[in-house]
């Protein structure tokens, strides 16, 4: 009885509209009040989940990614992308796929991703002729790239919510990561493109010349290389994982500061204060979510969802299959860190019970969590798109098919072909 209590009032308090942090605090303590057990609780698994060390990660690298966004680094990229791929039919869309690729890289955001690269691209595809839908849907989609990519803190939300079930480590996910990060990109360079044809949008332009081109990644080189700087640095194991979020900050203030001259003091506190919202947010949620967690363990939800799923079939590619379904009707409803943190204690004993490599099942879970950002009611970058574009949710709704399409793509193959997210960290720890 206290597991239906936990779940028909998280569930109730999630429909009435309440936050999602409120509402899974306010179940953990309905839950506590009915079984008769000390409210405090509660609080000792607030506090205990968010004592740890490797959490320091997620505030320095939220600050490098508010810093690389107010810093003006997406201009730089904007150019680089452009020269490279703006030629071709539909050029801005793909400019703009490459675009929001590396300044995920840089970010590690998909929401800072369609701030900065959206600010810039959108207008930029309107003013070029391209319809205000296919401007969102491109912007949007590449963004959630970011997701996946070695900034991403994420990546270190996803590692301690396998603490206790799994052992993962933060290097092995950041190299599980790039790969399919690369054929995201792919697929969606493959959809821009459809579409662009499709609509028969023109090209703009001549290629400009590997000299150009040259020019503009020197010039985006600096800001690039904090993707460069964190896995060389982790790789050789000058630093950790956690010292490599410090060195990104460090990296970000050196290149918007002195090198490109373009964060202002006004700027720099903006970044401060957001960085300092958004670290706020999640270390609330991730402690919020640690006594959620606590009473999912004791009442034994992953083992009586393990057996519910099990019932249906017990072939592994159908249970994947009704995984990656639930995780993405549960992430059109949850914010991204709250799936990871809600979702990955109940599924991770499930999909590695059939054969799934926990490595595997977070990058899964990333995809999974990355579609629910583009999907209403709770999809935030699609409504930032939006607002950027001028368009309604409901209209970019209505052509987003193939941008779906190659997000689905993506999700099946990593799921279904597990070297895609195994290989790179098996040749630096063969026992991964």
């Amino acid at each position: 009885m206290e597991l239906t209590v936990l779940l028909v009032s998280f569930s109730v308090l999630l429909l009435l509209g309440v936050p999602v942090a409120f509402s899974i605090g306010l179940s953990s303590i309905a839950t506590i009040l009915y079984a008769g057990l000390p409210v405090a609780v509660v609080f000792q698994k607030m506090v205990g989940g968010m004592q740890i060390f490797s959490f320091l990660a997620i505030p320095f690298f939220v600050f490098a990614g508010e810093l690389m966004l107010y810093g003006g680094i997406a201009d730089r990229i904007v150019r680089f992308a452009n020269s490279l791929v703006g030629h071709v039919r539909g050029g801005l869309g793909m400019s703009n796929v490459v675009g929001c690729t590396l300044f995920g890289g840089v970010a590690g955001s998909p929401l800072a991703d369609v701030s900065a690269m959206g600010s810039v691209m959108i207008p930029l595809m309107k003013k070029e002729g391209y319809d205000a839908d296919y401007a969102v849907n491109v912007t949007t989609h590449a963004a959630l790239v970011g997701a996946l990519m070695p900034t991403s803190h994420n990546l270190i939300i996803f590692t301690l919510a396998t603490t206790g079930i799994a052992s993962v480590s933060v290097f092995s996910l950041i190299l599980a990561g790039v790969i399919p990060a690369l054929l995201l990109t792919i697929c969606n360079l493959a959809a821009a493109y459809y579409v662009a044809v499709k609509r028969g949008y023109s090209t703009h332009g001549r290629f400009p010349g590997w000299r150009e081109v040259l020019v503009a990644l020197l010039g985006a080189l600096p800001g690039l290389l904090v993707v460069v700087i964190i896995l060389a640095g982790i790789l050789s194991g000058i630093f950790t994982a956690t010292e490599s979020a410090a060195t990104a900050v460090f990296w970000a203030l050196l290149v918007t500061v002195l090198a490109y001259r373009s964060l202002n003091w006004p700027d720099f506190l903006k970044a401060c204060a957001k960085a300092c919202k958004t670290t706020g947010v999640v270390l609330f949620l991730i402690g919020i979510s640690s006594a959620f967690g606590y009473f999912m363990a004791l009442y034994e939800v992953p083992q009586k969802t393990g057996e519910l799923m099990k019932a249906v079939s017990s072939e592994p590619w159908v249970i994947f299959l009704m995984i990656n379904v639930l995780l993405f009707v549960l992430g059109t409803f949850l914010d991204m860190a709250a799936t990871i943190l809600i979702c990955t204690p109940i599924f991770l004993p499930i999909a590695a019970q059939f054969g799934m490599d926990p490595v595997q099942f977070g990058i899964v879970m990333l995809i999974n969590c990355a579609l629910g950002l583009n999907t209403p009611p709770v999809g935030v970058t699609q409504f930032v798109g939006c607002a950027i574009g001028g368009v309604s949710v409901g209209q970019v709704m209505r052509s987003i098919l193939p941008f779906y399409g190659a997000l689905g793509a993506t999700l099946m193959l990593v799921t279904y072909v597990p070297a895609l997210s195994l290989w790179l960290p098996s040749l630096f720890n063969p026992a991964s």
